[in-house]
């Protein structure tokens, strides 16, 4: 039995550590919203999504990749799962109720 307890407690401080290693990746992707930002629209999407380009990463790579059917793996627009037709747009102020803002991203 103690052996079992064992494993569970390894278990979830393994869980836990994991948990925090992405807060601080998330708190990382805030930090980068500085730079550039990119705009986008689709007719199958609600609102405009904002994207904040990662280091090495221009507007033109996450367009293609929004338009790539085949694309997995990144966070862009609330990890819509929409892909094709988006289109860029001028970005019009952050304040708008309608503009999800999606940088994070998984590798």
């Amino acid at each position: 039995m103690k052996r079992t307890n064992g494993i569970v407690v390894i278990t979830i401080c393994s869980l836990f550590a994991t948990g925090m290693v992405a807060a601080a990746e998330d708190e990382e992707a805030v930090i980068s919203v500085a730079g550039e930002t990119c705009c986008f629209e689709n007719a199958r999407f609600s609102g405009t999504c904002q994207v904040s380009p990662g280091p090495e990463e221009t507007c033109g790579d996450i367009l293609a990749y929004l338009n790539n059917p085949n694309s997995v793996g990144k966070s862009y627009c609330g990890n819509t799962r929409v892909r094709g037709g988006w289109t860029q747009v001028k970005c019009e102020g952050s304040a708008s109720a309608s503009t999800v803002t999606c940088d994070a991203q998984l590798e």
